[in-house]
């Protein structure tokens, strides 16, 4: 090891990825305020708690408003740096926004709490990232970009390291390795820092799942290779689809020259205060343990967990459950087709559903999604390979694939947005709420109105147990 090596950071994930790994993201904040000074006290590089999945459950399933929670989380954490995930153009939806909406979302974002914005894009085109980055260093947060890793042909070393220079070169603060379906093995995190070590003298960070139990050897190597930062989530929300526990990372390195200077009597503390909770979601149905042990299929077939269990729900309703294994096959096939992208939301639904289309029919792309043809229409951006043109051809015809950023051809939206929420709107950050997720947001909107005028709300169902995972 060289003489700069430092301390081993570490990211505590349990107010957000954790408990969206676990639980579908249905803790609530009142669950997470009264730890949050014990958390405060750690001395954590930063507390993961908003974005991903957290802001459409927060509206949709808890009837909570999101900002109200950034809000108070910023309160109770004095001295700890709170992050976020935010999937580029697409904010934390699922389809491309005007560059005046990522503006002021991240405007909003920051104003409201956020000091560092992990902003990634699902097929690892830069350009989709180049708004939320510039908005983010002129409010003055910290843009890490994050790399969705995946396996292929294409995705050599050398691809890694000069991503990550051009990271670098557009003004990102810091690179994150995004291993969502926990396909990054020991040995092969051990290269690929040293890789982003070559190209970039950004800090990284390492993010993986424990999916395919091999994520706690591959933050050794990787720390061992000088990573600076990791992901882990205290031990009553860690393994299985999670992330590995922090007091077992922390243990792991102490008393070596990557030791994380955490105090275990705090942790200790922490975890025992969300173990009830644990046993309670565990108890009603909210935590499944058909997802709390290993799942070699993800290195099988490269597939993560949560597309997995969407295939297997997609054939459940097609009454066609024998047909996984031929779906788990065509699955690296249609992916190939589309250019190898890597499979993380939205891409994997996209493959996925394409997948069981393809199986089900019996005739590949007989049937072909809208999200499909958007995809092989340049809608979503470039991939890093060419799609097949022959099934290009089939899904889009004669239509001219675009091949600029694709946000380039959406209309300023904030001015139109705002007014077809002017009777709802109480703060200015609903429209953002309304613009992210119209229904869903005018649903809490009036939800947030019934509940001030002192309206009956006996009947709305507000629990976080009523919606199974």
């Amino acid at each position: 090891m060289s003489d700069n090596v430092k301390k081993l950071g570490i990211t505590e994930t349990v107010l957000r990825d954790a408990h969206q790994s676990l639980i579908a993201t249905r803790m609530p904040t009142e669950e997470m305020l009264p730890i949050i000074d014990k958390m405060d006290q750690v001395g954590y590089h930063s507390v993961e708690c908003w974005g991903g999945a957290t802001f459409d459950s927060c509206l949709r399933f808890l009837k909570e408003d999101p900002w109200d929670r950034l809000r108070k989380l910023k309160d109770g954490f004095k001295n700890t740096k709170l992050q976020m995930l935010f999937r580029g153009q697409n904010i934390l939806g699922y389809r491309p926004y005007a560059d005046d909406v990522v503006e002021y979302f991240v405007q909003k974002s920051i104003a409201n709490g956020i000091d560092i914005i992990r902003i990634f894009d699902c097929l690892n085109d830069l350009r989709n990232l180049e708004t939320a980055v510039k908005a983010t260093n002129k409010e003055g947060g910290h843009a890490q970009i994050a790399l969705s890793y995946t396996l292929g042909d294409a995705y050599t070393l050398d691809y890694w390291k000069e991503t990550a220079k051009r990271i670098e070169e557009m003004g990102a603060d810091s690179i994150c390795i995004k291993d969502m379906s926990g396909l990054l093995v020991p040995y092969e995190a051990e290269k690929l820092v040293k890789a982003l070590k070559e190209g970039s003298n950004l800090p990284i960070q390492l993010h993986t799942h424990y999916t395919s139990g091999v994520a706690s050897m591959t933050y050794m190597k990787a720390a061992e290779a000088g990573v600076d930062v990791i992901d882990t989530a205290i031990s009553p929300f860690a393994l299985g689809t999670s992330q590995p526990a922090t007091e077992v990372m922390v243990e792991t390195f102490k008393g070596t020259d990557r030791d994380t200077g955490l105090d275990q009597k705090l942790l200790a503390e922490i975890a025992e205060y969300f173990r009830p909770y644990r046993e309670e979601c565990l108890e009603n149905g909210l935590m499944s343990t058909k997802i709390l042990g290993v799942n070699i299929k993800t290195l099988l077939y490269q597939v993560p967990g949560g597309m997995l269990s969407n295939l297997v729900s997609q054939l459940k309703e097609a009454k066609q459950d024998d047909k996984l294994q031929e779906v788990l096959e065509e699955v690296p096939r249609v992916r190939k087709d589309f250019g190898e992208p890597p499979l993380v939301t939205p891409s994997s639904q996209i493959v996925g559903t394409q997948a069981v289309l393809n199986v089900l029919m019996g005739e590949r792309y007989k049937m072909v999604t809208k999200e499909s043809k958007d995809l092989l229409s340049g809608k979503y951006g470039q991939t890093i390979k060419p799609f097949n043109p022959e099934v290009q051809k089939k899904a889009i015809g004669d239509t001219k694939p675009i091949t600029h950023r694709p946000a380039d051809d959406i209309e300023p939206e904030l001015d139109k947005l705002r007014k077809e929420i002017e009777q709802y709107s109480q703060q200015d950050e609903d429209v953002l709420s309304y613009a992210l997720f119209p229904q869903v947001a005018t649903e809490f909107f009036k939800y947030r109105q019934a509940q001030q005028t002192g309206v009956d709300l006996s009947k709305a169902d507000t629990t976080n147990k009523t919606y199974p995972a």
